[in-house]
């Protein structure tokens, strides 16, 4: 359960870096696709649970939340 789901008015602090980010996935995409710096980003978000890694076959994809 996320803290979010408790308290749904809570928002999460994201940087312009990782609004900007979150804003360009739409869909599912493989994480291999991004730059080193955005790795770092999503990687951040996922910590936050914007994000989640899933693998689809063999390939890890990176989903919006």
């Amino acid at each position: 359960m996320k803290l979010t789901d408790l308290n749904p008015e809570l928002t999460i602090a994201l940087s312009n870096e990782e609004a900007d980010l979150l804003e360009r996935i739409d869909q599912p995409q493989p994480l291999g696709e991004f730059t080193e710096r955005d790795r770092t980003l999503i990687s951040g978000l996922v910590r936050k649970s914007c994000l989640s890694k899933v693998v689809h076959d063999k390939t890890v994809m990176v989903v919006k939340l």
